[in-house]
């Protein structure tokens, strides 16, 4: 063990809506949304749900209650769920999805969501969310029948989260007076990532995922997503994937950004140059493809999570909670730091059991020349904008957001097997299977849903 000195950041005040336009100031990691509004809350129309377990495990009261009960809380969020479901049915098996959602479309014009009750691991899971963001273009929710027949403020809260934004809403932003001044320059988060077939594998693609940020606050993104090579690490569409999303960065807000920082997911220090090499070429050629003279400044970042730094308190009454972890926004960039190199440690969530695994960015280029303490601050505030809960997360959200969306282009290439029993479906991917156009297609996202984050 080596002492080092280490700091921690403040967290930035998170901004709801409604009427009270209420500040949220985290504690630890942590806040609450009791009382506060989303900023900018959808109404719920036209919505349906299917229930996919057996009538005897949810029984139809307990539907109704926790249509009720979701009501209820999602008014209260500023997300109001106008009158009854329109549909209400239970079905059986993944056969019936596709045939059940057509119908739905067809017979209710203005649908907007699908609420999708599940009794526990089922293959019906990645059939709901093929159709749903591939084929027909609807938002799906799914829910554990647990969750039905017992309804808890926690999980509706949770629900409410996911189902906002996946319609188009936003759920809170970063004060703006709290904010870095980098954001008063037009600027564009990217997040990606490549997630590989499990071991022993030898066939299935890897998928590639970038995210970019839509909106200056920021709060909402969008998604695109690649087959490549089975255990290819470098993102080999990079350019195609950026380019698609500076086209609907400037087509969202009217602005070119100036600035692209990037961060980057998976890549062990081995690989350092071969991916800044390749990659930072194909954000360049992204954004000269775009307009001749079109340089905004790009900063890289590389995000590790798997290291075995582990960070410790040296007077106990710093520590927290009953994990006695070292508090959210603990940074340390000396000491156990590269030498030359630019790079920290940054813990920015609160360790709920076991020891905090700090996060390790690595900068590996900067045309921004942000100081230490920028990258750290913005960093840090990144880390409290993710939708899908109240707390500030290990990793900032555009680096969370492009692993969650490659890991629903696992779901999208799985093919139906409905005959082998539950949680059996494979997922399709030797090259006799199926083509790399075939794969493509399979994970092409509905345009529907495109402008909304269908993954989270």
């Amino acid at each position: 063990m080596t002492e080092v000195q280490g700091r921690v950041l403040s967290p930035p005040k998170i901004l709801y809506g409604g009427r009270t336009k209420a500040q949220a100031v985290p504690n630890q990691g942590v806040w609450d949304m009791r009382g506060k509004q989303f900023y900018n809350g959808i109404e719920i129309r036209t919505w349906a749900i299917a229930c996919f377990a057996p009538q005897r495990t949810v029984r139809e009261d307990a539907l109704r209650n926790f249509t009720q009960q979701l009501q209820r809380l999602s008014n209260d969020a500023g997300m109001p769920i106008l009158g009854q479901p329109c549909f209400c049915k239970y079905a059986t098996g993944p056969d019936q999805v596709e045939p059940m959602f057509r119908y739905l479309m067809g017979l209710y014009p203005g649908l907007q969501l699908i609420v999708v009750v599940l009794p526990g691991k089922t293959p019906v899971y990645a059939e709901v969310k093929r159709v749903g963001d591939i084929l027909v273009g609807i938002a799906t929710q799914c829910v554990q029948a647990k969750n039905v027949n017992k309804t808890s403020p926690q999980t509706l809260s949770n629900l409410c989260l996911k189902i906002n934004v996946k319609l188009g809403g936003v759920n809170n932003i970063l004060q703006p007076g709290a904010r870095h001044a980098v954001y008063s320059d037009p600027l564009i988060f990217i997040g990606a990532d490549v997630t590989h077939p499990p071991v022993g594998d030898c066939s299935r693609p890897s998928i590639a995922a970038v995210v970019g940020s839509m909106d200056g606050h920021p709060s909402r993104y969008a998604a695109t997503v690649r087959v490549q090579a089975h255990r290819e690490e470098i993102i080999q569409e990079l350019t195609s994937m950026v380019r698609e999303l500076l086209i609907q960065f400037y087509k969202s807000t009217g602005f070119k950004p100036q600035r692209i920082i990037f961060y980057r997911d998976g890549v062990s220090e081995g690989q350092f140059d071969k991916v800044l090499d390749h990659e930072l070429r194909a954000i360049r050629q992204a954004c000269v493809c775009l307009e001749g003279g079109y340089q905004p400044g790009i900063t890289f970042v590389v995000v590790q999570k798997r290291h075995h730094t582990r960070l410790f308190c040296a007077d106990r009454r710093d520590q927290i909670g009953k994990s006695g972890n070292i508090p959210a926004g603990t940074t340390v960039d000396i000491g156990i730091t590269h030498p030359t190199e630019f790079d920290f440690f940054l813990c920015s969530h609160a360790g709920i059991q076991g020891t905090s695994r700090p996060s390790h960015y690595h900068v590996l280029w900067d045309d921004n020349q942000f100081t230490a303490d920028d990258l750290q601050i913005m960093t840090y505030q990144l880390c409290h904008t993710y939708v899908r809960c109240t707390r500030s997360v290990s990793i900032p959200a555009p680096a969370y957001y492009a692993h969650l969306v490659a890991f629903r282009a696992r779901y999208h290439l799985v093919e139906k097997d409905h005959d082998s029993g539950e949680g059996s479906s494979h997922i399709s991917g030797n090259g006799d299977d199926r083509s790399k156009t075939a794969m493509d297609k399979a994970v092409t996202v509905h345009p529907n849903i495109l402008k909304v984050m269908y993954f989270a």
